[in-house]
């Protein structure tokens, strides 16, 4: 069966992004709009525009036009917003990369996506230097000054006007984001104007909608993620709330800006939602002014987000999206009563999905586990000069094929079970890491848990579990522990203490550095 959202479809407005997320700052005016949290260097929503202006004009008098692609490689800042929208604004192609990315990681996303310009901090100047030398970066650009790069102050300086640039909002495209897919191979997602203005208007079209313009947000994960650039660099503003940067989560920086701020609402992901509900440092700050919290890019666990929950006295929900979808397909309201916390909510508006059975490739009904299906708007164009990718994914009839195992109650509510790829296959039984990692998490020594295949002649793969303690605990200790509360086919049968599990900036386990972990010791390299 199709699903369908329980919501009435919104209007997409057909807009540039910059003009739609904007509508509303000249009236908003000298409401703050965006604050550096460790300087206190805030901009008013009328700074904001007029700096997104100037830096427009400065970019089109050194050579950007329209179709160009431009590179941030930078953490989250105040400017960050700025460099974003004086792009768009004149109809470049902005792909963001994750500041921790090396130099070779740079040279590849910059060549793969044809970038011209290269903005980053004179931090990481020296390994931007190296990836530009083996693309075609016409010229660098640094939040600051260093040698051999322009200052982005020098664009901020720019007295003249920004032209006027045609931009049509369903074909041209805004952003270049990269992503694994369904595959572990990097892509660009190409998503236009439409894709991303769709989204936003329908996470503001939902009746119990996670912000307002009263509310203050924290921007911790980072801008170049879809989660961050759409959800934090761009919602607030259609609703006028203000954004609070943080450059990298560090856990007591956090908090000290979160109550130093009162910060009202935060978007964040499963690793800082363990640390909020198990760290000693949470009860030293007054978090009282946050009222909710919505947890994505990965598994949420149940008991740790009751227990975050109920020690922070705000409401925690869970969302769900991929950033082939701009990101957001699914969201719990934020209302109590209709709020399933293990689950990843309903639909949003102008958004449909199926649930279809993995080997017949039919379709399911509520109750039923499959693959996860998605259709709407925000649906990305394709993936960049990668048609076979494009086609294995998205099909003839729309369908975006997430790869992502997931299950609906009556009431329309979803559950993600995990990634396609990761089932681990023993004895012919299906079984889901999250789920024995959610179960390892409520063991009180544990901090953090990814559970893997190990390959084996006789079952095919062994469910093992890599695990970060927080206090003493054996492996045979969490052995048990784990049996007795799962199907024998499901229980864990290794255990590896670790002091970090590889992870990417969303949150999302890196299983797959784990995996080849595995195989590398089977195989003896």
């Amino acid at each position: 069966m199709i699903f369908r959202s329980p919501y009435p479809d919104t209007a997409i407005p057909v807009l540039p992004v910059t003009g739609y997320v904007f509508a509303r700052a000249q009236e908003l005016g000298d409401k703050l709009a965006i604050i550096d949290g460790p300087s206190g260097r805030a901009l008013s929503y009328a700074q904001l525009g007029a700096a997104i202006r100037r830096v427009a004009a400065g970019l089109h008098e050194r050579g950007l036009r329209k179709g160009d692609v431009f590179a941030i490689y930078s953490p989250n800042l105040p400017e960050y917003t700025i460099a974003f929208h004086a792009v768009a604004s004149l109809g470049g192609i902005l792909t963001t990369v994750n500041p921790l990315a090396t130099a070779d990681e740079l040279a590849f996303q910059l060549k793969d996506a044809g970038a011209h310009y290269l903005l980053t901090t004179p931090q990481l100047l020296d390994t931007a230097r190296a990836a530009a030398a083996q693309a075609e970066v016409r010229e660098i650009f640094t939040f600051g000054e260093a040698a051999g790069a322009t200052p982005f102050a020098v664009l901020l300086a720019c007295a003249g006007e920004p032209p006027a640039v045609v931009i049509d909002p369903r074909e041209d495209l805004l952003v270049l984001p990269y992503s694994s897919g369904t595959t572990g191979h990097p892509k660009g997602v190409m998503l236009t104007h439409h894709n991303m203005v769709a989204n936003l208007a329908q996470c503001d079209a939902l009746p119990d909608k996670d912000i307002t313009a009263d509310d203050t947000v924290i921007a911790v994960l980072p801008f170049y993620h879809i989660y961050g650039m759409t959800i934090l660099m761009n919602l607030p503003f259609v609703v006028g709330a203000t954004v609070v940067t943080m450059p990298r989560f560090d856990l007591e920086q956090f908090l000290q800006i979160m109550q130093d701020y009162s910060v009202s609402f935060a978007y964040l992901v499963p690793p800082i939602m363990v640390a909020l509900a198990r760290h000693l440092s949470v009860d030293k700050y007054d978090l009282s002014a946050l009222r909710g919290i919505n947890s994505g890019a990965a598994p949420l666990s149940e008991p740790i987000a009751r227990a975050c929950a109920e020690r922070l006295g705000c409401l925690l929900k869970q969302g769900y999206g991929l950033t082939e979808a701009s990101p957001v397909t699914h969201t719990n309201p934020l209302v109590p009563e209709k709020n399933k916390i293990a689950t990843v909510g309903l639909l949003i508006p102008n958004t449909e999905c199926m649930v279809v059975d993995t080997v017949s490739g039919q379709p399911l009904g509520p109750g039923e586990q499959g693959e996860l299906w998605v259709r709407g708007p925000q649906v990305m164009r394709g993936y960049l000069n990668n048609p076979e990718a494009t086609a294995a994914l998205i099909d003839a009839d729309g369908w975006l094929h997430t790869g992502d195992i997931a299950s609906a109650d009556e009431d329309g509510y979803f559950t993600i079970a995990d990634r396609l790829k990761e089932l681990i296959k023993y004895n012919a039984f299906q079984v889901a890491p999250s789920e024995l990692e959610a179960v390892l998490l409520g063991h009180p020594a544990v901090a953090e848990a990814a559970v893997v295949g190990r390959p084996d002649v006789t079952v095919g793969e062994l469910p093992v579990a890599y695990v970060v303690t927080r206090a003493p605990v054996s492996a045979d200790e969490l052995i048990a522990y784990v049996a007795k509360r799962v199907t024998p086919y499901k229980r864990i049968r290794g255990v590896e203490f670790t002091d970090q599990i590889p992870k990417v900036a969303s949150g999302k386990l890196l299983r797959r550095v784990l995996v080849e972990r595995e195989r590398s010791r089977i195989v003896g390299v």
